[in-house]
């Protein structure tokens, strides 16, 4: 029996016009630490209440529009120190419906709040008039909100990548509808009714529910001039499809095959391989960004091998909000079960996959989608494990005999998301760096960018954006030429 007084206030509504509104058709969303436990509900809307849910952004974006960019700003700042209290009482309900670690849910609804009060300020400096005159004719480059803006959200990280395009929307003068992921909804829903409370009715509106239904409705919708999402490669296939009648902006951030390539040189100590081990299995592997692919020179081969492998074992696979966890599960059924299957396919092709890490807890481990890390040797370069996205903790090491080689085999992929080198010889990295297929490549590490103004799109099927500094204010904003 479901204790619905436990449930976060917006379990099983949505919101439109500044209305919170209830739905009798709703699907549980789970605990994947333990599948036994329904954290709340989320709402299916129907294509009547997406129209519903535009029809109140448009409406609202014609006085929401003509506010200052002083006033926006001002009002995004009050709205993040409002935010920030909230901020702890939101981490637990995070770790239950994503299954995080304690301090990666707390990284990430921390810099929701570092986005917010750092917009403001780029706004002012980027919003500036543009002047081209000279003597022969006046020229300025102006700037003005695009229109309703739809984002949609993804389960890995829902809080982050939301804001990182919410944000930078409102301050613009767009008005939104957003859709998150039907298996992490809750606390990105639950910081949000603190954030839409703040705003005038309509220009934040959320619709929650399937894909198809409430996707396709909102990037079919004539009303609807620009989509930010981020997802896997497949649905953004689908979603330039449906965009396309009425050529919408495009802001794709879709998947990534990483690779990582150790050179003959590269530095073997242990933070080097805390680092990998760090990109490998952040939030289990569920991360567009992670490394997926290690291709180690074949003279450092053995030595990586075995050192990431002792690396590997330091892992505790458990429940989120246990202190002793340092890596959660895998986030759905359907995840987890494409993973699993990956890795039996591995096996069976003739490749050898080790499990690594130890259990938190034995008793529960079959209630959760729970997967120990493990990594693959004597796997070939056209194996799925290696072609295909796995988004998870598992991950091939093939070896390489030269740079022409690596690079050869880093660029064998239809994703160019991240990549990185490992090498001593700065100046090598850089050449090489030149010359891989990728939105950013990292140099000694393969991370974040620490600056949440800097992030790079994707290259090939890896996306189409660009969040470089004053990237996502460009994307929700319409450039227009004045002369006389």
């Amino acid at each position: 029996m479901l204790v619905k007084d436990n449930f976060p206030s917006i379990s099983g509504m949505y919101l439109i016009n500044g209305e919170w509104i209830s739905s009798s058709h709703v699907k549980p969303v789970i605990n994947p630490a333990n599948i036994k436990e329904v954290v709340g509900e989320i709402a299916l809307c129907s294509q009547d209440d997406v129209n519903q849910a535009v029809e109140a952004a448009s409406s609202a974006f014609q006085t929401w529009s003509q506010t200052t960019i002083e006033e926006r700003s001002n009002l995004m700042l009050a709205v993040a120190s409002k935010l920030e209290k909230i901020i702890s009482e939101n981490i637990s309900l995070f770790v239950r419906e994503n299954g995080k670690t304690l301090i990666e849910a707390k990284k990430d609804l921390g810099r929701c709040v570092e986005i917010m009060k750092k917009g403001p300020d780029l706004l002012k400096e980027w919003w500036q008039v543009q002047d081209f005159s000279n003597e022969h004719q006046k020229v300025q480059i102006r700037k003005r909100p695009r229109g309703v803006t739809a984002i949609i959200a993804p389960w890995n990280s829902p809080m982050i990548l939301t804001f990182k395009r919410l944000v930078p929307a409102l301050l613009t003068g767009n008005t939104v509808v957003f859709k998150p992921a039907t298996d992490c909804p809750l606390t990105v829903m639950n910081c949000l009714k603190e954030v839409a409370a703040c705003f005038p009715q309509g220009v934040i509106n959320i619709v929650t529910g399937s894909g198809r239904v409430i996707g396709d409705t909102i990037c079919s919708h004539p009303k609807v001039k620009a989509v930010a999402f981020v997802g896997s490669t497949e649905t953004g296939k689908e979603i330039i499809k449906n965009c396309a009648p009425t050529v919408k902006k495009l802001s794709l951030e879709l998947g990534g095959n990483d690779p990582a390539l150790v050179l003959q040189d590269a530095k073997l100590d242990d933070e080097a391989i805390r680092n990998m081990r760090g990109a490998v299995l952040r939030a289990a592997g569920q991360v567009c960004s992670a490394v997926k692919r290690i291709y180690v020179h074949q003279s450092r081969y053995e030595e990586f091998v075995t050192k990431l492998e002792k690396d590997f074992h330091r892992i505790v696979v458990g429940n989120g909000l246990h202190p002793d966890t340092t890596m959660g599960p895998i986030n759905n059924k359907s995840q987890f079960d494409f993973v699993n299957d990956l890795k039996n396919k591995t096996i069976q092709e003739g490749a050898n996959v080790v499990n690594c890490g130890r259990k938190l807890d034995d008793e529960s481990w079959e209630n959760g989608y729970f997967m120990l890390p493990s990594f693959v040797t004597g796997v070939k370069q056209t194996s799925d494990i290696v072609q295909l996205e796995q988004f998870g903790p598992i991950v091939p090491i093939l070896p390489f005999s030269d740079t022409e080689e690596a690079i050869h085999l880093a660029n064998d992929t239809e994703f160019g998301l991240r990549a990185s080198v490992w090498t001593e010889d700065e100046s090598l990295a850089i050449k090489l760096a030149d010359r891989i297929q990728a939105g950013a490549v990292f140099h000694n590490n393969h991370t974040i960018f620490k600056d949440l103004r800097l992030d790079f799109p994707g290259l090939k099927e890896s996306g189409l954006s660009t969040e470089t500094i004053y990237g996502g204010l460009e994307f929700f904003t319409d450039s227009y030429g004045f002369a006389n």
